[in-house]
């Protein structure tokens, strides 16, 4: 599929849900998201130590959780023995399958979810053939086109990238990074990304990314985009997903790129 940049309005994805303002990576999160019309949502996954796939971001659980301990070495019902919400919104450790089973049920407006594989950690390739299994579940592992999508996935590792481009050729994926060289270069080329991943602060500095990334036929995905002022750069560059803490807001700042 070939991308021009400038074709659209951005597409906003809300990063661990609406995590500006619910607790990241919980079923609150994403559902306030959806409510608030985001277009896609984001998640991180880890394998826990009996093969669970988890929306935890972090190699440990001490900063989300009332726990301590790491992700990988634990079982997923020792996770489960943990609140990752808030007092007023207790939560417990979000699988990945109950994550896609509530936004393919959401009925309002469809919405993809956006993968992101960690690196380096305990099982190495085995989180792809994870998120992959459960991806062909749901029955969403072998789109008809990039396009019709249902699911990407996401990684700052290349390798992660050419495992789920050579068991799902269809599915979309995006190569992450912080250097404009290193995702802008041969990396994606030599992975076969149909996206690339920059930081605001990289797309700040080199703003040509999108037109390059467009000239190779691929998406750009921009995170995380929290300002007014971001947003309206992601806009007039023509970014097509733009990952933000605080969807609400960021499509009415988007509404405002429009009539500018």
């Amino acid at each position: 599929m070939i991308y021009s940049a400038h074709e659209a309005t951005p597409l906003v994805v809300a990063h661990r849900g609406s995590s500006g303002t619910r607790p990241e990576h919980t079923l609150v999160a994403y559902e306030q998201a959806l409510r608030e019309g985001a277009d896609g949502v984001e998640c991180d996954v880890r394998l826990t130590r009996d093969g669970r796939v988890v929306c935890v971001h972090d190699r440990r659980i001490d900063r989300t959780s009332s726990g301590t301990g790491i992700v990988s070495a634990l079982t997923y019902e020792a996770l489960s023995g943990h609140d990752y919400g808030t007092a007023d919104d207790p939560a417990n450790v979000l699988l990945l399958s109950d994550l896609i089973d509530m936004v393919m049920a959401w009925k309002a407006k469809p919405a993809k979810i956006f993968i992101e594989t960690k690196h380096p950690v305990r099982y190495g390739g085995l989180i792809e053939n994870a998120v992959l299994a459960e991806l062909h579940r749901f029955g969403i592992g072998r789109p008809g086109s990039a396009s019709l999508s249902r699911a990407v996935v996401m990684s700052f590792a290349p390798s992660a990238v050419w495992r789920v481009r050579r068991s799902a050729p269809m599915l979309p994926t995006v190569l992450l990074g912080t250097a404009s060289r290193y995702i802008g270069g041969g990396a994606a080329t030599t992975v076969g990304a149909t996206a690339v991943g920059p930081s605001i602060k990289t797309l700040r500095d080199h703003p040509n990314l999108v037109d390059h990334a467009a000239a190779a036929g691929r998406a750009t995905y921009c995170w995380t985009v929290n300002t007014e002022e971001d947003v309206h750069l992601c806009h007039d560059l023509g970014v097509r997903w733009l990952a933000t803490d605080h969807p609400g807001q960021a499509l009415a700042w988007l509404d405002d790129s429009i009539t500018r």
